[in-house]
């Protein structure tokens, strides 16, 4: 990507990097070190401890924990209990370096991708604590290898194709929606209301 893009592609990019942040924190800060190191995305001079060998593999072996323990059921739902405080920070710090002029991180950049990331968590820990709850056991690790496939997929466009990204994570995002519908009819269909699935 050229160091200098239009306003919307950066919105894009930022909105995208934000929503990944919210599910994949570790994965997507890995890829916005890589990005930056290989000229993909300016990053700004206060910023480049982003791009430390480091920081780059410190970040690249929590994603490795984070893909495992995303895949255990009850195990998912305290990890992202836990990075509730990771992931929105996460967010608004590549929003911020999207939108950032070369120089320092953008204001409106780090509201916005907070907020993105806030709604990527929200949705995803919602719709685990659903699947938990589940009958069927194969149900946890297939939504955890889709958001897998979403996130690498979605690090592997973004840089040269922001827009499709921001397409694919929007689809995605609908998917969730209709997977949390589906989980909680199916639930209450299961337990006769739904306020037999509130927490004692």
């Amino acid at each position: 990507m050229n160091e200098y893009v239009s306003p919307t592609t950066a919105l894009a990019l930022g909105i995208t990097l934000a929503w990944l942040a919210g599910m994949r924190v570790y994965l997507t800060v890995f890829g916005v070190g890589i990005a930056g190191l290989m000229g993909w995305m300016p990053i700004p001079e206060s910023m480049q401890a982003v791009t430390s060998p480091w920081i780059l593999g410190l970040c690249l072996a929590m994603a490795g924990i984070e893909f495992m323990a995303d895949k255990l059921p009850g195990v998912d739902s305290i990890w992202d209990l836990i990075h509730t405080l990771v992931r929105i920070p996460g967010g608004a710090f590549v929003g911020g370096l999207a939108l950032s002029d070369g120089q320092e991180l953008s204001t409106a950049g780090m509201v916005t991708g907070g907020a993105v990331a806030l709604l990527a968590h929200g949705l995803k820990s919602g719709t685990r604590a659903l699947v938990n709850h589940s009958p069927e056991p194969v149900s946890n690790a297939a939504v955890s290898s889709t958001e897998d496939l979403v996130s690498a997929s979605g690090l592997a466009l973004v840089f040269a194709y922001p827009f499709l990204s921001f397409a694919l994570l929007v689809m995605f995002a609908v998917f969730l929606v209709l997977l949390v519908w589906a989980a909680k009819s199916l639930l209450v269909r299961l337990f006769g209301t739904s306020s037999n699935l509130r927490p004692a």
